[in-house]
């Protein structure tokens, strides 16, 4: 679900890269874990994955077709994006003038999938992040967890392809991580998707099938 050959990013002005040289591989139905000390551009390494930030070299294949994202024009980088790409911000990045169950559902509208299965997965899903009876509630009610579970409730309910997740349990009470890990690795199983997730949780890390450490030399 995830080819990351020969990628490089370096910011203007630096001295050396950022990383560069990086091959990565996420396959169906596999969870890989991506620990690293700050500043070693994990969160980077993500916005360039999912085309937010371009790359300077190499390539990324997305997707059970491999369409390299790195070579795409900014509309059908979007237009993947929308269609095989779930991401979970570290800021979360929920829209406040959109309620609960609106912000869910924007990506089923983004990839057009029929509009009367819209509010049977937002509301399955939002019962599964502990959200249930939340859909009208506005952004501005919730607690930073809260917000949190939106933004992973988001990210799954078009079943994408590839899921992209920058410390998706960092605001979240053990209990409440250990269920959005479980929601993690069933999702993952069941639609045969592929899932790298930025973490400093060791928890986290040992729940996932691999385990690549970002250094300032390249990945382990």
């Amino acid at each position: 679900m995830l080819t990351v050959s020969g990628l490089g990013k370096q910011y203007p002005g630096a001295s050396r890269p950022l990383f560069s040289h990086l091959d990565l591989g996420v396959s169906a139905g596999e969870i890989v874990a991506l620990l690293g000390e700050s500043g070693t551009g994990k969160s980077t390494l993500l916005n360039c994955i999912a085309g937010l930030e371009t790359a300077d070299s190499g390539s990324v294949g997305i997707g059970p077709q491999g369409l390299d994202i790195v070579r795409l024009g900014e509309t059908a980088r979007a237009a993947l994006r929308a269609r095989c790409i779930g991401f979970v911000f570290q800021a979360f990045h929920v829209l406040p003038t959109l309620t609960v169950a609106q912000n869910v559902a924007l990506p089923l509208l983004l990839s057009q999938v029929a509009a009367d299965e819209h509010v049977g997965r937002t509301q399955a899903l939002l019962e599964r992040v502990g959200l249930a009876g939340f859909g009208g509630r506005w952004p501005a009610s919730l607690s930073g967890g809260e917000l949190q579970r939106v933004a992973i409730a988001r990210a799954l309910v078009h079943h994408p392809a590839l899921i992209l997740a920058d410390e998706p349990t960092g605001n979240l009470d053990p209990r409440t991580a250990d269920g959005i890990l479980s929601l993690f690795l069933e999702r993952v199983r069941e639609q045969a998707a592929g899932a790298l997730i930025v973490t400093h949780s060791q928890q986290v890390a040992q729940c996932c099938d691999r385990i690549l450490t970002l250094t300032p030399d390249g990945l382990v």
